[in-house]
């Protein structure tokens, strides 16, 4: 890209980033409770929790179905989730560091298959500055970039299965990208203890459970469609009730909130041949009315997360409110809308013909 086109693409981020912040302040100013920012994120903090634990203790009970309790524990996880990447951006309880950990805390605790959100906040940040490149460990890591299939079906709503079904990429590329002079040697040692790190040792243990889980039943169905019965040992067999009820009511909504939120946003996220630092190609909003359904366990991400590329100061709720607004922005300044040719192309920006080679 030439000097002349850089310099009017990172006008154009410019300008949309100075009207959304307008909107942005108009809506603070006509809505004053906005200001008490901390208070609100403590209190949809205590809610969601609240929520879970009510969820949790109705089933246990025998007064809620458990997929009741699946799709609303999914849903007060998915509020936890916007409110993790907004303390990633330090919006709540910045000059409180205690609250700010604690808050950090509950999110991952009720979230246990997901990365620790003090390894993600690097991901996150580093995911702004390099968004749809090689280096976009955040994205890549939902898939984005591979090819639509069965592989990649599995892959977006299973953080382990991402990596297991992508092992030998995990471990040879980070030394190609060494070799090529992508990374230096620096980001390479980053990269393998982000790679220890990201699941140590909650998200191990909760994969664990839940993959044994699911063995346990398709297995036994299994053997039940031909007329068998798998002689389990005993001490299985006993742990069985405790590990039921854990994912009714934590593991099962969890992994129904991360395929929803990773369907739309590894699609909504544009990889492989957009320009580097160009915002305006780094996301489209994807709003189309079949993803409802999904938006619901992630808080509408695919028609506000476009905002938050060129706005990082706002809490999701804000987003949410000036939503309408800013989409008028967006498309003033040829943001796209709906680009579902992203599953044909892989995430690429640009048709097959015409793209750039993958950085």
């Amino acid at each position: 890209m030439t000097d002349t086109p850089r310099r009017a693409a990172a006008n154009t981020d410019k300008i949309i980033q100075k009207e959304i912040i307008a909107i942005s302040d108009d809506v603070r100013r006509r809505h004053g409770r906005l200001r008490h920012q901390d208070a609100i994120g403590f209190s949809i903090f205590t809610v969601s929790l609240a929520g879970i634990g009510i969820n949790a203790w109705l089933y246990l009970a025998g007064v809620m179905p458990a997929w009741a309790v699946i799709l609303l524990t999914a849903f007060w996880t998915s509020l936890l989730h916007e409110l993790e990447h907004d303390l990633i951006h330090w919006m709540y309880f910045r000059k409180n560091k205690f609250m700010h950990h604690l808050m950090m805390l509950g999110v991952y605790l009720a979230r246990p298959l997901t990365i620790n959100p003090w390894v993600r906040r690097h991901l996150h940040f580093h995911h702004h500055k390099v968004s749809g490149t090689v280096t976009d460990l955040e994205e890549r890591g939902i898939t984005n970039g591979e090819k639509w299939g069965l592989k990649r079906l599995l892959m977006v709503g299973d953080h382990m299965l991402a990596v297991i079904l992508r092992a030998r990429q995990y471990l040879f590329e980070p030394r190609r990208l060494l070799k090529k002079g992508v990374i230096d040697k620096q980001d390479l040692k980053n990269l393998n203890l982000i790679s220890l790190a990201s699941y140590t040792p909650l998200g191990n243990i909760s994969y664990l459970i839940w993959h044994g889980y699911v063995i346990y039943h398709v297995a036994n169905g299994m053997a039940w469609l031909v007329g068998g019965v798998i002689p389990w040992p005993l001490w299985l067999e006993a742990q069985m009730p405790w590990v039921h009820a854990l994912v009714v009511t934590l593991l099962a909504p969890n992994v129904l909130r991360t395929f929803c939120l990773h369907f739309i946003s590894s699609n909504m996220h544009y990889y492989g041949d957009n320009e580097p630092g160009n915002v305006s190609q780094q996301c489209q909003v994807l709003n189309v009315w079949w993803l409802l359904p999904l938006q619901a366990f992630c808080f509408n991400f695919g028609s506000t997360h476009a905002i938050h590329h060129f706005v990082v100061r706002d809490p999701f709720y804000v987003r949410q409110m000036t939503a309408k607004r800013a989409h008028e922005v967006l498309r003033r300044h040829g943001i796209r809308f709906n680009d579902l040719g992203t599953f044909r192309r892989a995430n690429r920006y640009h048709e097959a013909a015409n793209a750039a080679p993958a950085r």
